[in-house]
């Protein structure tokens, strides 16, 4: 096993289909929507045998501020301790230290990310979001 920051046109391939038919928060994503996402981010991979096994991405300033995304072990690999490994991968980038604020959003992996000091808003009152309705089906309509 090993880490990667950049993605083979086949490694990208997997993470797109993942992403865009089988996760709850970007199905209907365009791939030209992904790539840009992807080029505009600090990409984590694991691989074996140049075979896609988890992913993460991350947003940031590498400065102040990070949001973590699109964090997935593929479903053949699951219950490995993957996303574990992955999650220390990217806490420990060198980019990544000593921001302010590392956010992220989450339906079903609180315990996971709480190991890496993640925890429930102090102050939500305090955070906004402008989000489009229906996702990225409706930037299909327009």
């Amino acid at each position: 096993m090993k880490f990667t920051h950049q993605l083979s046109p086949q490694q990208f391939t997997q993470a797109f289909e993942f992403l865009s038919e089988r996760s709850y928060w970007s199905q209907g994503i365009s791939r030209e929507r992904l790539e840009k996402a992807f080029a505009h981010s600090l990409c984590f991979a694991l691989i074996e045998n140049k075979q896609l096994l988890a992913f993460a991405r991350v947003v940031t300033d590498q400065a102040t501020f990070a949001n973590l995304l699109d964090v997935f072990v593929l479903e053949p690999f699951r219950g490995q301790g993957l996303g574990k490994k992955l999650m220390d991968h990217v806490m420990s980038h060198p980019e990544l230290q000593s921001l302010r604020r590392f956010t992220l959003a989450t339906k079903d992996a609180h315990s996971l990310y709480q190991q890496f000091g993640f925890q429930s808003q102090a102050s939500p009152n305090l955070a906004m979001e402008k989000c489009l309705v229906g996702g990225y089906s409706t930037l299909l309509l327009r």
